[in-house]
């Protein structure tokens, strides 16, 4: 398992994660083989937020309950949780309150003292960065939390934060795959007249930004072909796709699934790719993508082969 560095923390960390939002209905050794694979591969990293499960802190509770986690044992881990959504509104929260209150509940239900990590998860459009960074101090000063990111954020809502917030914002957690990539794709065809991938969405340059300012991206869906409806791989709806794929699964002698998840961690950007499945096998083979090299034509072939334009 290739490590890359976590943001300006000084960290390395696996660059691919095991997100667990979807073991709420799991039992004990369902969440146990789970994990036991992703740690047998490498992956020592686990993604959280407050509203995955079906209660809020659901998953975090059905973790710790299953894990059982002695104080030794959750220091060989990271564990990276996400505040700010009110799921019964549903609505978005980074006021201090609502941060602090969202921690505290992560730590109760985690079983754990600190978290390695917290993320702001998706944009508040109401969002005051000083009650952002008073909860931020608070959290640091106390040793609940170590570091601090940012989910789904543009350029320029980073740096509305960072007019208040002290603590460097060191990772960004975005959707990203082969298919859903525009993150990616509107640089490439930038300033070609009449082409929709040309656009620039968002602030534009996410990814370039956080190569300048030392941001790490996370990937999630890497293998969702677009806004949660269904994954790509042997999907009929991208049989070009998926012809590159098996080829260069047998050139790599790796699952498909592998040369999915190589695509994003070939990019030097250093991203992390964030797993939400619940199989211990797709765990298995998607890890297997931390370090396969792609060659640059390998990796625009897949890049063109999902629709993307190279002018």
């Amino acid at each position: 398992m290739r490590t890359v560095p976590l943001g300006t923390t000084g960290l390395e960390v696996p660059n691919v994660v095991l997100g667990v939002m979807r073991i709420g209905e799991s039992t004990d050794d369902e969440v146990r083989t789970l994990v036991r694979t992703a740690r047998d591969a490498g992956i020592d990293f686990f993604d959280h937020a407050d509203v995955y499960g079906p209660e809020v802190h659901g998953c975090e509770e059905r973790f710790a309950e299953a894990l059982q986690l002695s104080s030794s044992e959750r220091a060989e881990i990271t564990l990276q949780t996400k505040a700010g959504i009110v799921r019964e509104g549903p609505y978005f929260d980074f006021s201090y309150e609502h941060i602090i209150e969202s921690v505290e509940g992560s730590l109760r239900a985690l079983r754990t003292d600190y978290i390695d990590i917290l993320l702001l998860h998706r944009p508040d459009a109401l969002v005051e960065p000083e009650e952002v960074a008073r909860a931020f101090d608070e959290l640091e000063e106390a040793g609940k939390v170590r570091a601090f990111g940012v989910s789904n954020h543009t350029p320029r809502q980073i740096d509305l934060l960072r007019t208040a917030v002290r603590q460097p914002i060191v990772a960004n957690q975005l959707q990203l795959s082969i298919t859903h990539a525009p993150t990616i794709a509107h640089g490439v065809a930038s300033n070609m007249v009449g082409l929709e991938q040309s656009v620039t969405l968002d602030g534009g340059g996410i990814v370039d930004y956080c190569r300048i300012n030392d941001i790490t991206v996370q990937a999630w869906s890497p293998f969702q072909a677009g806004f949660f409806n269904g994954v790509f791989l042997d999907s009929p709806d991208y049989p070009e796709l998926n012809a590159v794929i098996d080829r260069l699964a047998k050139v790599y002698d790796v699952p498909p699934i592998a040369i999915a998840t190589a695509w994003i961690t070939r990019h030097p950007a250093g991203m992390q790719v964030v797993l939400g499945t619940t199989t211990p096998d797709r765990v298995t083979g998607a890890a297997q993508g931390s370090d396969i090299p792609l060659t640059r034509a390998e990796w625009y072939e897949l890049f063109r082969a999902a629709g993307h334009r190279v002018p």
